[in-house]
């Protein structure tokens, strides 16, 4: 987490704080990367929360890595108990998929989020 919290000062600063940046960059791709493949294959499109949930927890005055995993931990949880919810009621009996209702959340999201980066 602190190698994290330097590397956002950018590549210079973090060097000249101490970090070694090229392995730190690299080991945060990998172990990302392990951590995304292990949440699809586990969890299926439900693991489109987990790209959503620390975005918003920044969002909402998270800065540093530590308390927003906490935060996104929180938010994620509560984020699919509604989801779920609205799941099992919008067309009861029936229910709609989970990975449908969250990708409602998530597609307006990161459209947003897009278009704020996009030129």
């Amino acid at each position: 987490a602190r190698d994290l919290d330097v590397l956002a000062l950018g590549a210079e600063p973090a060097a000249a704080l101490g970090v070694d940046v090229d392995r730190a960059t690299q080991r945060t791709f990998l172990v990302a990367s392990w951590l995304a493949a292990a949440t699809v294959a586990a969890a299926g499109l439900v693991g489109f929360v987990g790209l959503v949930v620390p975005n918003l927890a920044r969002a909402l005055g998270a800065r540093q890595h530590r308390p927003m995993l906490l935060l996104s931990a929180l938010y994620g949880a509560v984020l699919l108990v509604a989801a779920d919810l609205l799941a099992r009621t919008l067309r009861a009996p029936a229910e709609l998929p989970l990975g449908a209702v969250t990708a409602l959340v998530g597609v307006p999201f990161f459209l947003s989020r897009l278009r704020r980066v996009a030129p």
